[in-house]
């Protein structure tokens, strides 16, 4: 139990010197450490660095409306293929309606419109009544909630947020967390804009137009440039449905136009390209819309064919506008709108205050530790304060390497893990005092003490590792910093006081070759 093989001695030291390494950059500072020293320093999270915590709610009542709308389409299309003769189609937000013009047609339509569990039909006599299933239903909420989540994460890397929190809560809202975020009503806009982009042949335009059946009514708005005020809102009357859509976008950048007024070039993929082409050949000297959101940004006519596969939107916006429009349409757009339910933005004077509150807990409870087993325990406490102050480096080394995230409930995890730590050391040197007292040799009292306490610190440290797995799997945000940093605290205590406390008393007696010791 005592021997130490020379490749365990120089296993621990590379451990220790890596953690030293490694954990060195988070107190001094990276730029003054040498090239082949590592770099990487801890993160920290919203409550200590500061930024904005926002709850979204996905509006999944959009999501149904779309689906009603496209079912309509493939209804339509399915009736039309069977030669099946139909009036009044339309899609509401519940359900698409329609009525034969023949109830013999009944059969037929129910044959035509069978999509195995996806959709419930319901007729009475020759009208139709189509629902989607619950099944269904309960598919497209969870796809539009995992589509907006990957969504919203490549719009908050395109903006260059640190370590941000984006995760699901609950059924339809998501928990959005931006650290150190200097801008937060920006950053709301970007990360909340829906995106929508699509392309509308125009049909008329002017305050006469009327909306009609198979048309939409959309305005353009010119806006002051210095106060964003809207000065005229221009109507269009437009094909209801899109001849093309920004999901076939594979590039959106800021620009400006022939004018020298900010723009942004978009880039469509092969697919799109052919659709963009196609519609501007068949629909030269015609006016086609350019829609994000509901808002017609620009209303241009088509000279030529487009065949490139680009085009630019051009409206009555700054250049930080095109910049976050060239973002968000970069990033895709989101199935369905989002609502902020919930907004805190904590100020960075709030997280220095965290932080040095949080540094002089630690420090004065880690001091007093230190002069407590010093005092009490002797030449032990003193191995024991060494091993302790390793256990802290190792567990911001592996932060710092893996990239974790600092939150004060993290603090308190390692607080807590100096608690542990000790408390294994004082398991093992009353143990040795026991041995001591019943008349045996220093060596043999430390080998009996190590091999009578090692059940127990097992046992302690894994039941607390337990309970640290399950508070990460189950909880969320501060809990989750809590366990992580518990967790990996434990893993480095168990190390530092079976193996590296073990290997100093070992040297230390094998250097003094005391036959007896009394502390």
């Amino acid at each position: 139990m005592l021997k130490f093989s020379l490749f365990s001695k120089v296993s621990i030291f590379a451990i220790l010197a890596w953690a030293f390494f490694n954990a060195l950059p988070n107190f001094v500072s990276p730029s003054v450490l040498p090239d082949f020293l590592p770099q990487k320093t801890i993160n920290l999270g919203l409550d200590l660095q500061g930024g904005s915590h926002l709850v979204l709610d996905v509006q999944l009542e959009d999501v149904l409306e779309t689906a009603y709308e496209n079912l309509e389409d493939e209804v339509r299309a399915n009736l039309r293929a069977e030669k099946i003769n139909y009036t009044n189609l339309r899609a509401r937000a519940d359900s698409v309606q329609f009525n034969l013009r023949e109830v013999s047609d009944v059969d037929a339509a129910r044959a035509a419109l069978q999509d195995g569990l996806r959709l419930k039909i319901d007729h009475d006599g020759a009208q139709f009544k189509l629902t989607f299933s619950e099944n269904a239903l309960a598919e497209m909420s969870s796809n539009a909630l995992n589509q907006t989540l990957e969504v919203l994460r490549s719009r908050v890397d395109e903006f260059g947020v640190s370590e941000p929190l984006i995760q699901r809560q609950g059924e339809r809202r998501v928990i959005v967390e931006l650290p150190g975020i200097d801008d937060a009503a920006r950053a709301k806009a970007i990360i909340g804009r829906t995106a929508r982009l699509t392309f509308h042949l125009v049909e008329a335009a002017g305050a006469a137009v009327l909306a009609k059946p198979g048309s939409i009514v959309r305005y353009e708005e010119t806006r002051d440039p210095v106060s964003g005020q809207v000065l005229a809102r221009t109507p269009y009357l437009l094909k209801k449905r899109a001849s093309l859509t920004g999901d076939r976008l594979t590039n959106a950048t800021a620009a400006f136009d022939q004018q020298g007024q900010p723009a942004v070039d978009i880039a469509f993929d092969a697919r799109g390209t052919r659709q963009f082409a196609k519609l501007s050949t068949d629909n030269v000297n015609k006016r086609f819309a350019i829609v994000l959101d509901g808002r017609v940004y620009s209303a241009p006519v088509f000279r030529e064919p487009i065949l490139g596969g680009r085009a630019q939107i051009s409206g009555n916006f700054s250049l930080q506008e095109s910049q976050d429009l060239s973002t968000v349409l970069s990033a895709g757009a989101l199935p369905a709108e989002v609502e902020v339910v919930e907004e805190r933005t904590i100020g960075p004077s709030l997280g220095a205050d965290s932080i040095a509150a949080s540094q002089v807990a630690i420090s004065v409870g880690f001091l007093a530790v230190l002069i407590i087993m010093a005092i009490f325990y002797g030449v032990l406490g003193m191995a024991a304060n060494i091993a302790l102050l390793f256990n802290v480096l190792l567990i911001l080394a592996v932060m710092s390497v893996v990239g974790f995230t600092l939150t004060l409930p993290g603090m308190a995890g390692i607080v807590l893990t100096i608690g542990m730590a000790v408390d294994a050391n004082v398991l093992i040197f009353e143990r040795i005092r026991e041995e001591l007292s019943n008349g045996h040799k220093p060596l043999l009292a430390v080998n009996n003490a190590f091999n009578g306490v090692m059940s127990t610190i097992l046992d302690a440290n894994f039941t607390t590792l337990i309970a640290a797995i399950v508070l990460f799997a189950m909880g969320s945000g501060p809990i989750k910093g809590f366990a992580l940093t518990l967790t990996i605290g434990i893993l480095a205590s168990l190390f530092t006081a079976i193996m590296l406390t073990r290997l100093m008393i070992v040297a230390y007696l094998e250097k003094t070759k005391r036959r007896s010791w009394s502390f």
